[in-house]
């Protein structure tokens, strides 16, 4: 009998026992990675939101020097190259396209004049580039929040 229970010592793991232990592994290495990557969204939300207080500055210079804040359709490329018929232009009012996007790269939508009296609205669709969502990875940011 001992010489059976030496073996069975002996035997090393079984291949029970070694899926368990790799499941554990995987369970804190999705936790531990949700965790990284998820912080790494909320970073991305605070730039965009950030960037967003930088743009509407330069709206701001936009409007003193030319009377208006751009169109819908001029977009907030207005703030790089003067819009056709604009001689008040005294830009560019940003150093290039880069500080225009959000932080996922992507470009604010822009309407003005906005909703509820407000002079323009941005809006970031978040990391997914869909409308909506709840997470910090989907979930929309607008300027007027």
């Amino acid at each position: 009998m001992k010489n059976l229970q030496m073996r069975a010592r002996e035997r090393g793991f079984t291949l029970m026992e070694i899926l368990i232990v790799v499941a554990i592994i995987a369970l804190v290495a999705g936790y531990a990675a949700s965790r990284i990557f998820d912080g790494g969204d909320k970073a991305k939300a605070s730039l965009t939101k950030a960037k967003m207080g930088e743009i509407a500055g330069a709206l701001d210079m936009y409007k003193l020097d030319v009377g208006r804040y751009p169109t819908t359709q001029d977009g907030l490329k207005a703030l790089l190259t003067a819009p056709s018929g604009s001689t008040k232009w005294n830009g560019p009012y940003v150093k290039n396209e880069g500080n225009i996007k959000d932080a996922w790269g992507a470009d604010f939508l822009f309407k003005a004049p906005g909703e509820q009296n407000r002079p323009f609205e941005m809006t970031s669709l978040g990391g997914d580039g869909k409308e909506g969502g709840d997470s910090p990875a989907t979930r929309d940011i607008k300027s007027w929040d």
